[in-house]
């Protein structure tokens, strides 16, 4: 029985932080600062409520920033880019045309895993972004393009740390309700 070839993967594609990841480390920014103004509020601290609000919404427009990657494969290359609001000191956007990869050279971590460059023949690095969803359609388009094997790059945290990051943000949020009521209760 014959059978037809897949049809040849097209380059062209746009790929987002994972979600999983994306509300995981939104829920972790929440969790660690929601019950802050609260207690502010009920305890009388010395800090302006306005001071506070300022500093949480901060951290949440920056979270949302970086958050805000997106990489785009295209017949010309790959691009990283955030959105048009963040500054460049936050997020570096970047392109790299396909025939200018030479290589995959993976680098230990501190925390034990590994982080993967783009080398470029002009001995340019670029950080492959690894937590996108669909990390694996786009190593394959990376492959296709430039005929580097990437059988070997795998993903710095698998799904499994971020939805166990995610059960301890839900518990968090437990507490959290519990130290508000906790305060509240307490006339």
């Amino acid at each position: 029985m014959r059978t037809t070839p897949p049809p040849p993967l097209a380059p062209q594609d746009t790929f987002r932080i994972s979600p999983l990841i994306r509300y995981t480390l939104f829920g972790l920014l929440v969790s660690l600062v929601l019950p802050l103004p609260i207690l502010q509020a009920r305890l009388h601290a010395p800090v302006p409520l306005w001071l506070t609000g300022a500093g949480i919404a901060v951290g949440l427009v920056a979270l949302a920033g970086l958050l805000s990657q997106r990489v785009e494969t295209d017949a010309g290359g790959v691009t990283v880019r955030y959105s048009a609001w963040v500054p460049g000191f936050m997020g570096r956007h970047w392109k790299v045309a396909w025939q200018d990869i030479r290589e995959i050279r993976s680098v230990p971590t501190s925390q034990g895993g590994r982080v993967h460059y783009l080398l470029t023949g002009q001995g340019e690095r670029y950080l492959l972004p690894m937590r996108i969803a669909g990390f694996a359609r786009f190593l394959r388009i990376l492959e296709a393009q430039t005929d580097i094997d990437t059988s070997r790059v795998k993903p710095l945290a698998q799904p499994w740390m971020y939805l166990a990051l995610l059960v301890c943000v839900a518990l968090m949020f437990a507490v959290d309700l519990f130290i508000v009521a906790a305060a509240f209760g307490h006339s």
